[in-house]
């Protein structure tokens, strides 16, 4: 038999280096765990925006699928971005980050201008473009992950001075002030606390992550008192049914959602609260349409998917190859656990009411697709992290002889497979 001749894939490996600045696409195995977990919480979030959204989007477009449509629509961008983040080195996110933050920056001043950005309930956030809008607070979370995770890598040393610190937190304060125009209180706090993760993460003294804390919760605190409208959420945070009809109403409509749902739920479709009674109830306040329909169990679930994926994003910090890496990885597993422990914390009325989305399953388009950019990217670090562990622990594979990877992690979980 003549010998098979094996193809030349020598062009295709240098044009794939080039283009890759000498980096492979091939990361080692995903995190099948991870994102079997996220797969579940975006497909329950189109479930339960539908559920509750219905009624309003025939009331208002006489069409009951129009969020649902529209949130499909978000999901596909955000699952594209995270199939291309997934697959490029997160070392080049490094050289465009100046880049990506100078633009985001003339994004929150753009929006502000008149016939530019589009205003909605006394806030103007958005830049619409035909059927999408799109929010810069919402996109202003990952780019500043990605951009103080270089700061802080370039300048580790630096970190632990009065002075390091201080440029830091004029760059934060900067961002949050731009932010803030917009009236969007909540993703400041996003930011601000993802940032001081950051910030811990990079090695700073803790007598100066001490007086950050502190000048950030005085700021904070002045933030609310000083705007009728947030420090009327904070009088009504301790008695919310004190003022049922006015300024507790939201507060209320969502006790009212749980103590309806029970254990089990009235079940999926069900909710009373979703026909106008509880306002936002397919955007912030989702979480109580899913203690309605689905009861303890449903909230209970959720609140367990959330803390897989913490677990996960802390696991590939822990392994990533190098601190950039290990700060991507941390920054953006904070600030999805920020973001649903504040959500789920104002709705259930352990803490005032911030207008912070659910991350995956509360209805928003950017938020959706610049959330599951973000998981891309931590999908992109934990490969690279278990390909080193596993590159760095080979001899243990050759002694032992069985041919099974030596990291343990290596390959865990359903779904696992090569980039």
């Amino acid at each position: 038999m003549a010998a098979r001749t094996r193809p030349n894939t020598a062009p295709a490996l240098r044009l794939r280096e080039t283009l890759l600045g000498g980096r492979t696409l091939s990361l080692g195995g995903v995190d099948g765990w991870l994102l079997t977990d996220i797969a579940a919480l975006c497909a329950f979030g189109l479930v339960m925006v539908y559920s509750a959204s219905e009624a309003l989007g025939f009331l208002w477009f006489e069409n009951p699928n129009y969020f649902f449509y529209r949130q499909l629509m978000g999901m596909g961008l955000g699952v594209l971005a995270l199939v291309i983040l997934a697959r490029t080195d997160y070392h080049r996110l490094r050289r465009l980050a100046p880049v990506a933050a100078l633009c985001l920056v003339a994004m929150l001043i753009l929006v502000l201008v008149p016939h530019l950005g589009t205003q909605a309930n006394g806030a103007r956030r958005w830049f619409t473009v035909g059927p999408l809008s799109v929010q810069p607070s919402a996109i202003a979370i990952l780019v500043s992950i990605v951009f103080f995770s270089k700061w802080l890598t370039d300048r580790a040393p630096a970190v632990r001075t009065y002075r390091g610190v201080r440029d830091y937190a004029l760059l934060i304060g900067v961002l949050i002030a731009l932010v803030l125009l917009e009236r969007d209180l909540g993703s400041s706090i996003i930011i601000a606390g993802t940032a001081l993760v950051l910030l811990a993460l990079g090695g700073v003294r803790k007598r100066h992550m001490f007086v950050l804390v502190g000048v950030a919760m005085a700021g904070g605190y002045l933030l609310v008192m000083l705007v009728a409208y947030r420090s009327s959420r904070l009088a009504t945070f301790t008695h919310p049914c004190d003022d049922p009809l006015n300024t507790g109403y939201q507060a209320c409509q969502a006790l009212y959602a749980f103590g309806s749902g029970g254990l089990t739920g009235v079940g999926l479709g069900n909710s009373v609260q979703k026909y106008q009674w509880l306002p936002e109830a397919h955007t912030d306040f989702i979480f109580a349409i899913i203690g309605e329909e689905l009861g303890l169990v449903g909230t209970v679930s959720v609140v367990l998917a959330f803390t897989l994926l913490l677990w996960r994003g802390v696991r590939a910090s822990l392994r990533a190859p190098d601190s950039y890496g290990a700060l991507l990885a941390g920054g953006i597993t904070a600030w999805i656990g920020i973001q649903a422990f504040v959500n789920i914390g104002a709705v259930t009325g352990v803490i005032p009411t911030t207008g912070i989305p659910l991350p995956f399953i509360s209805y928003g388009g950017t938020s959706l697709a610049m959330t599951l950019a973000g998981v891309g990217i931590l999908c992109n670090v934990s490969a690279q992290g278990r390909r080193q562990g596993v590159t760095l622990r080979a001899h243990v594979d050759r002694r032992r002889g069985d041919g099974r990877p030596p990291d343990p992690g290596a390959g865990d979980g359903p779904g696992a497979a090569p980039l």
